[in-house]
């Protein structure tokens, strides 16, 4: 087998005139490999295999199976490729197929592998796109979900860890999301989520289009199938968790929304962009005929976004909260106090987006009571006096002035346990008697010098 260095030796020599045995005998090789080279019946670097293709012989009726059913089964094929006398095994025949390439495309089920593409041209602030990505095994415990928004023009994004994917809770997190973007883009680009397009449609959930009216933006849901219609985002995605999910060193969700913002606007903004798509001819480098990369940053800035209203659509955000032993639950990085005595019940918080209140109430449904809601992540205990009075009561009152009990002292059973011992004994059992009379006359039988000395001495 030649070297690429070689082949490129014996073609120079060869082009200067030397003969294929003066060249065989400079390289040390064999005239026929060297004139194989020179031909080009061979390439430099791949070994040529001794063996023929046990494929070759059927590749014509694969190639026809394969025409008649593109998902064929490869072991349904080796059943039939075997009884016509294919002698390998299973694997390498599914391996060589791979490698000849013998199973055609399937658009229609293969997604975007394979299948030609285009770059699709989004002017500048015209489309937002959307997704979700779920994390499980999170650092402070359970799973985490994400929600990006990415600017189609630019590659702009940014994100919102939340404990829900319900409607109220996406509804929260876009708005945050396009706060940190400055503004909404004019068109919102969603796969089809149920809490936003109606399954099997692409019609928008009813309960959903008041939030886009909310702030003026058209829903246009990708096309069935058509995963790479929204391909900005979910290379944000993938983007996120391969650079900064998996080095995250937060402990707490707090934490880790202040580490993705950061991530966002430091290392997602600093991305390079293809050259000469985004800047104007006159914007470009003088440096010979390369072209300036402009950054994600540098052409989001110059993205004109719709102005946001004052305040986020008037969604309801509802979890659920266990009692702790400090009569309080616990809400995005704060405790809320409740009446006492309400320890390991579960419980329902309530907080509709813009306002300054949170309400908290019972599995039946009443209301308990009605907290200002603190900035998140602040850590406060937050409690009413009438809790902090009511709880004092009764933490008091478990307080007691009596002197501790005499851990090592004899007491031995009473008379109730007596009773009750004769009880469970019942008449089967009785107590032993002694009869002195008897024992005398005993004794004086087994030894009588015993009874003569007690004569004696009386």
């Amino acid at each position: 087998m030649f070297s690429v260095g070689e082949d490129v030796e014996a073609d120079a020599l060869f082009k200067r005139g030397w003969t294929v045995s003066a060249i065989a005998r400079h390289l040390g090789r064999d005239r026929k490999t060297v004139r194989a080279y020179l031909s080009g019946e061979r390439s430099p670097g791949a070994r040529r295999s001794e063996r023929a293709d046990p494929l070759e012989e059927y590749r014509a009726y694969v190639a026809a199976r394969f025409a008649d059913d593109p998902h064929l089964w490869g072991s349904a094929l080796y059943d039939e490729v075997s009884a016509l006398g294919y002698r390998p095994s299973y694997v390498s025949f599914v391996r060589q197929i791979r490698l000849a390439g013998l199973r055609p495309h399937c658009e229609a089920c293969s997604g975007v592998k394979g299948r030609e593409t285009i770059e699709i041209d989004h002017p500048s602030g015209e489309e937002i796109q959307w997704d979700w990505f779920e994390r499980r095994g999170a650092p402070w415990g359970g799973t985490v979900y994400g929600l990006l928004g990415t600017l189609s023009h630019s590659g702009r994004t940014r994100g919102v860890l939340s404990e829900s994917m319900d409607q109220a809770h996406l509804v929260e997190s876009m708005d945050a999301v396009m706060r940190r973007l400055g503004g909404t883009a004019r068109r919102w680009r969603t796969d089809r989520l149920a809490t936003v397009i109606v399954p099997g449609t692409a019609d928008v959930q009813a309960s959903f289009a008041p939030v886009a009216k909310h702030y003026g933006a058209i829903v246009t849901p990708c096309p069935p199938r058509r995963g790479n219609r929204k391909g900005a985002v979910e290379c944000g995605v993938k983007f996120c968790c391969g650079r900064w999910w998996r080095t995250m060193t937060a402990t707490t969700l707090a934490q880790a929304q202040v580490s993705m913002d950061r991530f966002w606007s430091s290392t997602g903004d600093a991305r390079l962009r293809p050259p000469g798509r985004y800047l104007d001819p006159g914007e470009q480098s003088q440096e010979g005929d390369r072209p300036r990369w402009p950054s994600v940053g540098e052409l989001a800035d110059k993205e004109v976004l719709m102005a946001l209203p004052a305040a986020p659509y008037p969604a309801t955000i509802e979890v659920s909260r266990i009692v702790d032993d400090k009569a309080s639950v616990a809400f995005r990085g704060n405790r809320y106090s409740v009446p006492p005595g309400m320890g390991g019940t579960e419980l329902t918080i309530r907080h509709r987006l813009g306002t300054g209140s949170l309400e908290i109430f019972s599995s039946s449904g009443i209301e308990l009571v009605s907290h200002a809601l603190a900035p998140s992540g602040a850590g406060q205990m937050v409690r009413t006096e009438a809790h902090r009075v009511a709880l004092e009561a009764v933490v008091l009152a478990q307080f007691s002035t009596a002197r501790p009990c005499e851990r090592k002292a004899n007491k031995p059973p009473g008379p109730a346990a007596l009773a009750e011992r004769a009880r469970l004994l019942g008449a089967s059992v009785t107590e032993p008697s002694v009869d002195l009379a008897s024992m005398a006359e005993i004794v004086s039988l087994s030894f009588p010098g015993a009874a003569q000395t007690k004569e004696e001495t009386a």
